[in-house]
């Protein structure tokens, strides 16, 4: 997902995928409180995180969240003595941790290996991988001063990486991985092809390209050589799309579309198809703001989107303290969730179906997701937190 850049003695705005301002956000440091909404845990209190992903592995995380850093102190649990808190660099990890602040999981940047920064992390559909984006220096200056991007995908389970694409991404591309549920891993199998590392060849990725579009890779299908580009939703030109999410039968995307102040924003929902035409999550009566950061989230067979709505006139980055009672009424925006019916190459009039009216499901904003066993939610940028449902 992306968030604002400020340019410094300027009116002019640019996007990152995360905040920079002239000084590093700095809040409170929040204790956790128990709500009428839930209970509510800071992720790395009083400092300033992006990137929030929920688990979606409750099994080996749970009640956790993937998250990025900024530079400075880090207010978690360290695991080990390789995991410092201390004169840390922005972006130098990807961090998972739980409601106790504690670390459960890392990967450390490998300058070694010309590693500059994370960007852009995100759970895939899968429990073992995530996907982030890697920057490195064009020229190998340490300094990182002239930085491209590449597209990796790590395995959790012993941290080894897989690249999609070593360079020429958009530092705002916001990947998001599918790989099928039913993947089976082989040890002996060669690490170095998509079928070696995720144990299928039947993985799919979606990134935002240099020319603003969504790109969609098949690996089970002609992969990169035969990549697609979405069509673009009419009535949006200069807006910049943003944080593709593959639903989970790994048939279409949901997706935002944002001005460059952040200030409005539309959502879509698209089959994974170059014919397929963008259907809008509208506004409707009742609601805060059109819907922002949607994800998918299924459950007991049924599938559902998930959104945040914000009050007119603000940007989707929380600076609010979301434990203080007196911006859990929903004056800070809030949380929603509608339930859907999909069918991939119909009609559009049989293409999608609400199956109900949209609901609140917390009266804070998260923009992170919900975990797949339903009871927790993930916002960050500036502040972060996981909120446990009742």
């Amino acid at each position: 997902m992306r968030y604002l850049k400020f340019a410094s003695l300027s009116l002019l705005f640019a996007l990152s995928a995360c905040v920079y301002e002239p000084e590093q956000f700095a809040g409170s440091e929040t204790s956790n409180e128990k709500t009428e909404t839930g209970s509510i845990f800071a992720v790395n209190g009083g400092k300033q995180i992006c990137n929030p992903s929920v688990s979606q592995d409750p099994e080996n995380y749970p009640a956790a969240m993937l998250w990025l850093n900024f530079g400075g102190k880090l207010n978690v649990e360290a695991p080990d003595s390789v995991y410092t808190t201390s004169k840390v660099v922005q972006h130098d990890r990807l961090s998972v941790s739980d409601t106790s602040g504690k670390v459960l999981w890392y990967l450390m940047r490998d300058t070694e290996s010309g590693d500059c920064q994370f960007q852009d992390p995100e759970w895939s559909t899968h429990p073992n991988y995530i996907v982030a984006l890697r920057a490195y220096d064009t020229k190998g200056n340490k300094a990182c001063e002239n930085l491209d991007y590449g597209v990796f995908a790590v395995r959790m389970s012993d941290k080894k990486k897989f690249f999609f694409y070593d360079k020429d991404m958009s530092e705002f591309a916001t990947p998001h991985l599918w790989v099928n549920p039913d993947a089976v891993l082989d040890s002996s199998a060669d690490d170095s092809k998509v079928e070696g590392f995720f144990g299928t060849s039947d993985v799919r990725l979606v990134y935002v390209n240099k020319k603003d579009q969504i790109v969609f890779v098949d690996y089970a299908n002609g992969g990169a050589k035969k990549a697609i580009t979405l069509k673009k939703p009419s009535g949006v030109d200069g807006w910049m799309m943003d944080s593709p999410m593959i639903s989970p039968d790994g048939k279409y995307v949901v997706y935002n579309v944002i001005n460059a102040a952040m200030t409005g924003w539309r959502s879509f929902i698209q089959e994974l198809s170059k014919d397929a035409s963008p259907f809008e999550i509208e506004k409707n009566s009742g609601m805060i703001s059109e819907p922002v950061q949607p994800h998918w989230f299924t459950f007991a067979g049924r599938l559902f989107v998930v959104w945040a709505e914000f009050p007119q006139g603000s940007q989707y980055v929380n600076k609010n303290d979301l434990t203080d009672a007196s911006v859990q009424n929903g004056s800070a925006g809030r949380t929603m969730m509608r339930e859907i019916k999909l069918a991939a190459n119909a009609p559009a009039d049989l293409a999608f179906e609400w199956v109900d009216n949209a609901k609140e499901i917390a009266s804070v904003p998260m923009i992170g997701g919900r975990s797949p066993d339903g009871f927790f939610l993930a916002t960050g940028a500036n502040n972060g937190y996981l909120l446990k449902l009742p």
